[in-house]
């Protein structure tokens, strides 16, 4: 299906595991992408090791990081394909409460670290006119939600981001999308508060919160040939929760 590695960021666990189990399961080469070494060397094993998958721990927020990684994927498989924005932090908190620090964290992680790779990996992708680039998003960047200013600033700036991106990449076949999951059962989410996963549930007119699959599976068909003339777009994908 591809020609060249994707790199997926984030992929130690939750919706980043299930992004690379899915490209894995469709044959795509790929570079997982986390801090967490450990974690991301076992992922790679599975998924077939260095041959097949290549294991590269790095901070997402450091650009030094994006580069090497970038230069690295492209030593092992030639070429880079596709590029699968998807770590995401949280530091949830009220905006009058919200310390400069809490606010800035989301920031340079789920926005700057998007930029960051997208950067590393453009000139690549133009070079060779080809591309696929996908960031992952959320419903919060589109609706906002109280106590998590930070978080949807960052998303949103993402979604803003991929909508500049596919303007200027457009001419050399670089395609870039975002998918912007609703509720979907992780990590990140399992601390949320009864009453507020309810609230949710009553609002998903398909009565049940995503799992990781569902987003796996859209990320595979943004990535694959049918979805060579869809570009600058943001697909939601929440059972229906925002209309």
């Amino acid at each position: 299906m591809s020609q060249g590695a994707v790199i997926v960021t984030g992929a130690s666990r939750g919706i980043g595991e299930a992004i690379a189990r899915e490209l894995a399961a469709a044959g795509m080469p790929l570079v997982l992408v986390a801090r967490s070494a450990e974690k991301l060397e076992s992922l790679a094993t599975e998924l077939g090791g260095p041959d097949k998958c290549l294991a590269c721990p790095g901070d997402i927020g450091s650009w030094e990081d994006a580069q090497r990684i970038a230069t690295a994927a492209q030593a092992a498989f030639g070429s880079i394909y596709g590029l699968v924005n998807n770590a995401g932090v949280t530091r949830d908190g009220l905006i009058v409460r919200m310390t400069p620090e809490q606010w800035q964290a989301p920031l340079d992680v789920n926005l700057n670290g998007t930029f960051y790779f997208t950067r590393a990996v453009a000139p690549i992708m133009m070079r060779q006119r080809q591309g696929r680039i996908v960031n992952i998003t959320s419903v919060i960047g589109l609706t906002g939600n109280a106590g998590q200013a930070n978080y949807a600033a960052s998303k949103a700036g993402i979604i803003a981001l991929t909508k500049s991106v596919a303007k200027e990449l457009g001419s050399r076949n670089v395609t870039c999308n975002a998918v912007a999951p609703g509720y979907i059962v992780t990590d990140m989410t399992a601390d949320l508060p009864e009453k507020v996963r309810q609230d949710m549930l009553d609002r998903i007119p398909l009565k049940r919160f995503g799992e990781t699959r569902d987003i796996a599976g859209v990320v595979r068909f943004l990535l694959s040939p049918e979805a060579a003339y869809i570009t600058g777009q943001v697909l939601v994908v929440d059972g229906g929760m925002i209309g």
